[in-house]
C-alpha cells in the first residue's frame, strides 16, 4: 500500500496541472513554464512570444449541438495546433473556448507571426464530424518579450488583449500586441462604466423608424431603436454600445426599459387620437431565455394599457438555437396573448427556412444584404423569393429592412414583399417626429 501512495499523490498534481479533457497545461502550468522561460530569456538575446488563441462560437456549437458535439470538435482543433508548433513549444488550456502558445528563445517577432499564419491555415479545412463538415474561425493575440512586457503576467495580459481587439473587429486572424490597444481596453472599461450609470440615470432615448405597407402605402408600425445621450459625447449608436452590453448583461435591463418605453409611447400616440400602429421592440438572447419573458410583456402591457396586437417583438436568430422545446412554448403563449413575433435579419448565420414552419411568428425581416445591390444575383433571387413564398404560405408577412433606393423599393415590390423599412422613407426619428408623420397620413 505505501508504494501506492506516491503514485496517487502523482496522478492527482497532474489531474489538478493539467485540461482533463484535452490533456494540456492548465493556466497555472503555463504560467510557471512561462516565468521560467522569461527568467531564462532575460540572460540572453533571445525574445518570447505568447499567442493567445480564441475559438470563435464555440458557445453557439455548444447550445445548438450540445457540449458532447463541442468536445469532439476541440480535441480535434487540438491536434491541429499541436501540429503547428515545435516540441519545445507549450500548448495551454486556460478556458473553455481559449488556448495559450508559450514560443521560447525566438530570434525574430517574425516568427510568432509565421506559427500564428500556419494555425489559420489549419484551420481551412473543414473539420468533419457525423458526416457534417464544420468551419471555426480563431482570433489571435501576439505579445512578445521584451519588447511589449517586462513580466510574465503583463506579456499574457497583453496578448489577451490583442486577442480580444481582434474579436472586437471580427477578422478572424491575427494581431501583435502594441500600446493603444492597452489604451482602448482603458476606454472599454470607461464606457462600460458609463453605460451602467446611464441605465440609471436615464440617458438612453428611442427613435422610431417608420414601417410602410406596400400595398396602402401608409404607415402601419415602427421599429423603436435605442440611442444613448452620451453627456460629453453626445448621441451614440447601438453599434457602438450593444456588443458590450451583450457581454455585460446589461442588455437585459436595456432590454426593459425599451420594452416598457415603447409601449408607452405608443399608448401616449394613441391618447392622442392618432390612427393606432404596432411599435416593434427588439429582444436579445439573453433576454429572453434569462427572464419570463412572457411574464415581462404580460406585465409590460398591463401596466401601460396597449393592447398586444399593437405590440412587435423583434427576435434575432440566435434565440431559435437555445432550449428550442422551451422557446416554442414562450413563443405560442405570446403569439395566444395577441403580441405580433418577428424574425429579424432572416437569411444570416444558422437560419433556416424549416423555422418559419415549426416557430409561431407572424413576420419574417429579410436581411439587408439581400437588398443591398439592385439586382440580385441568381442565387439571392432564388432564396429570397423562396423565404417569401413559404412564409406567404403560412400566413406570415415579409418586410424588407435596409431599403435605400427606389430601385430596390421596384424590386421588392417585384418579389411581392409587404412591407419596407428604410432610409428611402425615413430615418429614425424621435418620438415628437413621428407625430407629425402620423398626423399626415402620408401615402408613400
Amino acid at each position: 500500500m505505501k508504494t501506492l501512495k506516491p503514485k496517487l499523490e502523482l496522478n492527482i498534481a497532474k489531474t489538478h496541472s493539467y485540461d482533463i479533457l484535452t490533456g494540456l497545461p492548465d493556466r497555472n502550468l503555463f504560467f510557471d513554464r512561462l516565468a521560467q522561460s522569461v527568467a531564462i530569456t532575460s540572460r540572453t538575446k533571445k525574445i518570447i512570444a505568447v499567442l493567445f488563441v480564441s475559438v470563435d462560437r464555440l458557445k453557439v456549437i455548444n447550445d445548438t449541438l450540445g457540449e458532447a458535439f463541442g468536445n469532439r470538435l476541440l480535441i480535434g482543433l487540438v491536434k491541429r495546433l499541436q501540429g503547428c508548433i515545435r516540441q519545445s513549444d507549450t500548448l495551454a488550456r486556460p478556458g473553455r473556448d481559449e488556448f495559450v502558445i508559450l514560443l521560447p528563445e525566438i530570434r525574430y517577432p517574425e516568427d510568432a507571426a509565421i506559427v500564428a499564419r500556419s494555425i489559420l491555415s489549419s484551420m481551412e479545412k473543414p473539420f468533419v464530424l457525423n458526416r457534417q463538415q464544420y468551419s471555426v474561425k480563431l482570433n489571435i493575440g501576439i505579445s512578445v518579450f521584451p519588447d511589449d512586457a517586462a513580466d510574465p503576467k503583463a506579456l499574457l495580459s497583453n496578448a489577451y488583449t490583442a486577442m480580444q481587439r481582434m474579436k472586437e473587429l471580427r477578422k478572424n486572424t491575427y494581431q501583435f500586441y502594441s500600446p493603444a490597444m492597452t489604451e482602448k481596453a482603458f476606454e472599454r472599461m470607461v464606457m462600460e462604466t458609463g453605460l451602467e450609470r446611464a441605465l440609471q440615470r436615464g440617458e438612453f432615448l428611442l427613435y422610431y423608424q417608420p414601417q410602410i405597407d406596400l400595398r396602402s402605402g401608409l404607415i402601419t408600425g415602427v421599429e423603436a431603436l435605442a440611442r444613448w445621450q452620451r453627456p460629453g459625447v453626445g448621441l451614440v449608436y447601438p453599434g457602438e454600445f450593444l456588443p458590450l452590453m451583450e457581454e455585460t448583461g446589461l442588455t437585459i435591463p436595456l432590454g426593459e426599459w425599451a420594452l416598457r418605453s415603447a409601449c408607452m409611447q405608443n399608448m401616449a400616440w394613441q391618447k392622442a387620437g392618432l390612427r393606432p400602429i404596432r411599435v416593434a421592440v427588439n429582444i436579445s438572447a439573453n433576454h429572453f431565455h434569462e427572464h419570463d419573458i412572457t411574464h415581462t410583456v404580460s406585465r409590460v402591457l398591463e401596466d401601460t394599457g396597449l393592447a398586444p396586437q399593437f405590440l412587435e417583438l423583434e427576435l434575432t436568430e440566435s434565440i431559435f438555437l437555445r432550449k428550442i422545446e422551451r422557446t416554442i412554448r414562450a413563443l405560442k403563449v405570446l403569439r395566444k396573448m395577441g403580441v405580433n413575433i418577428s424574425i429579424d435579419d432572416f437569411g444570416t448565420g444558422y437560419s433556416s427556412l424549416a423555422y418559419l414552419k415549426y416557430f409561431p411568428m407572424s413576420k419574417v425581416k429579410i436581411v439587408e444584404p439581400f437588398i443591398s445591390s439592385v439586382a440580385f444575383s441568381n442565387a439571392e433571387g432564388v432564396v429570397a423569393r423562396a423565404i417569401i413564398a413559404m412564409a406567404h404560405t403560412l400566413n406570415m408577412k415579409v418586410i424588407a429592412e435596409g431599403v435605400e433606393r427606389k430601385e430596390q423599393l421596384a424590386m421588392i415590390r417585384s418579389l411581392d414583399c409587404d412591407e419596407l423599412q428604410g432610409n428611402l422613407i425615413s430615418r429614425p426619428l424621435p418620438a415628437g417626429k413621428v407625430v407629425h408623420l402620423l398626423a399626415k397620413e402620408k401615402r408613400y
